[in-house]
């Protein structure tokens, strides 16, 4: 499993928003994003799904320009690159194993797709995925019925139905508690230490980064200033990012500020 992303771009009008991005992944790993808003975290990912097209650059997996997909191609890619979001992308009045099972929609016919009909095996398998995920007691609720944490759970098992080798995160813990955080990142890493998949984050906060990721890209104005280990975040690193006599508590949470004022700041342990 390759990934490179070579000078990738994305202007919008007289904005740049990603500007000549550049970096290589070689295998299964954990990578987290950092940088503050509009920082060009989200609309790299984007790209990436093919959510949004790029101006110019490649984007290579496996030796396959992804970003030059059209029509089936394209969307088969997005069937092995699945996209996890912030706000869930959920249907709330629907119970929780048919939205798992819309991760099967992009490769399923029209007619049965309309008619919520599913074979009995992706069924069991969807129940399977929920129970490795410990909410195959949720499985008949309906998903509005459910905590944030519970809901971005779901959202990862849809995501696992697709049985993709690329799972993205757009900021999967934003709008979760401290508790439903850890649960949901916790998932995340098991999931890519279980399967061998690539798991790529974007993340808010310097210490979940060092925590869960074997690698960190910070960005910054829509370029890459930092590419390495959680080790190599020193305070000058996480300055290069954030900017000088930027307000922490945007790139860090209290116990990320207090080790700022080290001379680095050591990796925490990483979590199964």
């Amino acid at each position: 499993m390759q990934l490179s992303v070579e000078g990738v771009t994305r202007v919008f009008g007289r904005t740049t928003a990603v500007d000549r991005v550049t970096f290589a992944v070689d295998g299964p790993a954990m990578i987290g994003i950092i940088g503050r808003s509009g920082a060009g975290k989200s609309t790299l990912l984007r790209m990436m799904n093919r959510l949004t097209d790029a101006t110019s650059g490649r984007l290579l997996f496996d030796g396959q320009d992804v970003l030059t997909l059209t029509g089936p191609a394209r969307r088969a890619w997005q069937a092995r690159c699945a996209m996890i979001f912030q706000q869930f992308n959920l249907v709330p009045r629907m119970d929780v194993v048919s939205n798992v099972l819309h991760g099967t929609l992009n490769r399923r016919a029209t007619l049965p797709a309309l008619l919520n009909w599913y074979p009995r095996s992706d069924i069991h398998r969807a129940i399977d995925i929920l129970d490795r995920l410990g909410i195959a007691l949720q499985a008949t609720s309906r998903v509005e019925s459910l905590s944030g944490g519970q809901q971005q759970r779901v959202a990862i098992a849809r995501a696992l139905m697709q049985d993709p080798r690329v799972i993205l995160a757009d900021e999967p813990i934003a709008s979760l508690d401290p508790m439903n955080a850890q649960v949901v990142m916790d998932t995340l890493r098991r999931i890519q230490q279980e399967d061998g998949r690539l798991v790529i984050a974007n993340l808010h906060t310097l210490d979940t980064a060092r925590r869960y990721c074997d690698r960190v890209i910070g960005m910054r104005d829509g370029r890459v200033v930092f590419d390495g280990t959680p080790d190599l975040l020193t305070t000058d690193a996480a300055r290069a990012i954030y900017g000088a006599g930027a307000d922490f508590s945007e790139a860090a949470t209290s116990t990320a500020i207090e080790a700022l004022d080290a001379p680095s700041l050591a990796p925490a342990p990483t979590r199964a």
